[in-house]
C-alpha cells in the first residue's frame, strides 16, 4: 500500500458511516410515520419514552432498498430484530461465517471497496 492509503481508507469508512446514518434516519423517520409503534412479531407497544427500542427491519436485508411506501420495512423491537437476523444466519447454515445460499441477502456493503480505494482524490 502507498503511504497515504490508510488515510484514504479511513475517509472512505467515515464517509460510509456518515452516509449510513443519514440513510438510516431517513427511512426510520418514514417508517415511524407509516406504521403504528408496535413490534411486528411480539406486538409490544411503544411510546415516545421507549421508541429507541423499536427498529426498522429490512425484509430483504438490503438497507439500500427503501421504497417510499415502506413495503420493504417492518418495525421490530430490539429483541425480535436480533432474533430475525439470527434465524436468517441459521437458515443459511452459515451461522457466524456469513450469509450465502438461496435465502441470502443480496446486499453487499463492501462490494465496491476495491474500486473506491482505487479512485484518485
Amino acid at each position: 500500500m502507498k503511504a497515504g492509503a490508510p488515510g484514504k481508507l479511513d475517509r472512505i469508512v467515515a464517509d460510509a458511516r456518515r452516509d449510513a446514518e443519514i440513510r438510516d434516519q431517513g427511512y426510520r423517520e418514514q417508517a415511524l410515520k407509516i406504521y403504528p409503534w408496535i413490534c411486528g412479531r411480539c406486538a409490544r407497544e411503544f411510546t415516545r419514552s421507549n421508541l429507541r427500542e423499536l427498529t426498522v427491519h429490512h425484509r430483504d436485508h438490503n438497507h439500500n432498498n427503501n421504497p417510499p411506501n415502506g413495503s420493504n420495512w417492518e418495525l421490530l423491537c430490539l429483541y425480535c430484530h436480533d432474533n430475525e437476523h439470527q434465524r436468517q444466519l441459521e437458515a443459511t447454515g452459515n451461522a457466524g461465517t456469513g450469509i450465502s445460499g438461496a435465502a441470502a441477502a443480496t446486499h453487499s456493503p463492501f462490494a465496491d471497496l476495491k474500486a473506491m480505494l482505487g479512485k484518485k482524490d
